[in-house]
């Protein structure tokens, strides 16, 4: 294949999807954004090539297989097949699908790992580890549950309370059990092999700031390199389902070191698939190439600190750019699966086209990482509205006439050259907003002008002419522009509505369809028949898909009650007992404010956690808060009055320091209320 001059070669990926469960509408907003933005560069002439895998490693894989009674390798090849057939019927193409667990991925990396080593990279050390007796294997922080340290309550994880939202490391838990086996853990000493993130501190600084990163993004990773980086722990101890670390029997890569190989790794396998593509020249440190990396936030650190730094170690080229997406919420709230909001791709696929929520998706994404809420009303309304009330309203409204009056062909005519002038003066700026990731303003300038298409043929009115003797012409002239105008909007929609492109060049009986196509008008050009093209949505259909992602609510009910109970001596479950009363004295001891929150934020690397900054009068203070799964979108929060315990004495968590407490009621997860003093309250204000 010979490469043209100004074509440009691009390598982009999406986060690796882990091998433990089904893809639900949360996950598909990242493959839906990198696909639409590859199919953009291919649509532009572009050598652009989208590699995936799914990550294969890890406890939870063991576990989970061990459960089901088969093998990690059945439960991955089974996990496979039903994500590639969701990625396939949500149209995302992949130019190359593979896995973590694969011989190229083994081998590349041990290779970054040994070139890491004989680079003084590496270093080794004892740490002492929680150990389960029966399963005889070293446990995580989520794999321990016990009391809390700090509120005694009880069944909570190894790193973090969901009641009274302390963090502690799980050697500090009282009465710590195993939630693998329900053993009592022991602590053992083992050999962990680090890398030396810190040796990196001056590169990432340069890199992170150089253009590679969003803004928003550089900051936050700023906040960590200001703080000075650690050593970070790459091994885990066997049994492990994984790569054996070369030379060190029973010691096994930790998944996230090889996870972002399977980059490289699933391109490799390509390669060999496709001669013309030459590993070499995407990951050589002197690479020309462009690699683009597509992530959720929640996964930063990895990929824009030890990824590049694991990068540039092994003398790998680092990402061109790393683009950072938000959250998607349901209805403005966390998916829900009591509330049928948690849909797996499957379900909305068993009801619902694919490119209706392609386009959804392309209409409401932006640059930055904002989260993005799928409000289902306005789904219904905004797919309706523009694309069967807009776009494939020009053909339907056209096709007719020309077949009728003219046999199907379109004739050489443009009775309005001051729209075909707007249409290609309008082409530059949407590539532009394509190429930035700006989807939303490609969505928007797409649909103003066909706007403009509706309203010239509404004001022409082809179908009141055509009952007018001596206008058959005109009429040909009019509903032959539309077609042109119809034709031009497929192709600016092509990246995002693949399968509407691929029905509308039959359609217009036509090759398919590149970005210059919009350059030409089709004249004295015989169509096919019109057939329609999409269909509106019906409510019914989204109330079904509602219904079919609920869990059984008598299920949920037992698992709520399962949750907010605590298990008596022999095994029972009860209702959790009212602590040690207190008297008077002590109660109003408690200096209870009204508080403003004047910002509220995720925590990175917490996973219950929101920063609150509270106004409260004559001083501002920092609380870490464990009300994030209640409230999923923190900047709602601001604005609003709570109430705050101002003598709290002041913690030191592993985030910053956490200066009192915001008060909150509920059985937890989703369903966390915050208290808020009645309408007329100030901050600052002491309540009695």
């Amino acid at each position: 294949m010979s490469q043209n001059a100004s074509q440009r070669q691009i390598l982009v990926t999406s986060a690796l999807p882990y091998a433990n469960g089904s893809i639900h509408l949360g996950h598909m907003l990242e493959y839906i954004q990198t696909d639409m933005w590859v199919r953009f560069q291919k649509l532009r002439g572009n050598q652009c090539i989208y590699v995936c895998a799914d990550d294969a490693h890890g406890s939870a894989i063991m576990l989970r297989a061990e459960k089901e009674g088969i093998t990690p390798e059945q439960l991955i090849d089974n996990v496979k097949a039903e994500h590639s057939a969701d990625f396939a019927d949500f149209l995302v193409d992949f130019d190359n699908y593979h896995s973590t667990h694969s011989e190229e991925n083994r081998e590349l990396s041990s290779l970054i790992y040994e070139r890491l080593k004989e680079a003084g990279h590496i270093s080794t050390r004892s740490v002492t580890q929680y150990f389960d007796p029966e399963k005889k294997m070293f446990l995580a922080d989520r794999f321990i549950k016990g009391t809390c340290p700090k509120c005694a309550a009880e069944d909570q994880y190894g790193d973090n309370c969901e009641k009274c939202g302390a963090t502690y490391e799980p050697t500090e838990l009282k009465d710590p059990r195993s939630a693998i086996s329900g053993a009592t853990p022991v602590l053992r000493d083992s050999k962990h092999f680090f890398f030396r993130l810190q040796d990196f501190s001056d590169m990432l600084k340069q890199w992170t700031r150089g253009g590679a990163l969003q803004e928003s993004v550089a900051n936050k990773i700023s906040e960590w390199l200001d703080s000075g980086l650690h050593e970070w722990d790459i091994s885990r101890d066997a049994p492990y389902f994984g790569f054996e670390i070369p030379g060190e029997p029973g010691k096994y890569f930790y998944v996230w070191l090889d996870a972002p190989v399977g980059y490289m790794a699933s391109f490799k396998n390509l390669c060999a698939r496709r001669p013309e593509l030459s590993f070499d020249a995407y990951w050589n440190a002197d690479s020309t190439a462009e690699l683009y990396h597509f992530i959720g936030k929640d996964i930063i650190n990895f990929h824009t600190l030890f990824w590049p730094a694991m990068l540039e170690g092994a003398n790998f080229r680092k990402p061109t750019a790393v683009h950072v997406h938000g959250y998607l919420t349901v209805n403005g709230q966390k998916m829900s699966k009591s509330r049928g909001t948690f849909i797996k791709a499957r379900t909305y696929l068993e009801h619902l086209s694919p490119e209706y929520l392609r386009y959804y998706y392309a209409a409401k994404l932006g640059r930055g990482v904002e989260d993005l809420d799928l409000s289902l009303d306005d789904f219904v309304q905004k797919v309706n509205s523009d694309l069967v009330g807009k776009v494939v309203n020009i053909a339907s409204r056209c096709a007719g006439f020309i077949h009728k009056g003219n046999g199907g062909v379109m004739v050489a005519a443009n009775p309005a050259p001051e729209l075909t002038d707007a249409f290609a003066k309008a082409a530059p700026g949407i590539a532009e907003a394509y190429e930035k990731r700006d989807f939303a303003r490609a969505m928007r300038d797409i649909m103003g002008l066909a706007d403009k298409a509706n309203a010239y043929i509404a004001d022409k009115a082809p179908w009141a002419l055509n009952k007018q003797e001596g206008k058959e012409a005109e009429v040909q002239a009019i509903c032959s522009l539309g077609i042109n105008l119809f034709r031009q909007l497929v192709i600016f929609l092509k990246p995002v509505l693949p399968r509407l492109a691929a029905d509308a060049e039959a359609f217009l009986n036509v090759p398919e369809l590149t970005w210059t196509s919009h350059e030409t008008l089709l004249a004295d050009h015989q169509l096919n028949p019109f057939k329609p093209l999409l269909t509106r949505i019906e409510p019914a259909r989204i109330e079904a898909m509602v219904e079919a992602s609920k869990e059984d609510l008598e299920a949920a009910a037992t698992e709520t009650a399962a949750a907010t109970a605590v298990a008596t001596g022999n095994g029972e479950l009860t209702k959790e007992p009212i602590g040690d009363e207190i008297d008077f004295n002590t109660f109003a001891a408690v200096d209870l404010r009204v508080a403003l929150i004047e910002k509220c934020e995720f925590v990175e690397g917490a996973d219950k956690l929101l920063r609150l900054t509270l106004d409260i009068g004559d001083a501002k203070r920092n609380v870490f808060s464990g009300i994030k799964s209640a409230y999923p979108e923190p900047s709602k929060l601001e604005g609003r009055l709570t109430l705050y315990v101002a003598n709290l004495a002041p913690r030191k968590m592993k985030f910053g320091v956490s200066e009192g407490m915001v008060l909150a009621a509920g059985p937890g997860g989703e369903d966390i209320y915050l208290l808020s003093p009645d309408a007329g309250a100030k901050p600052g204000q002491r309540v009695k």
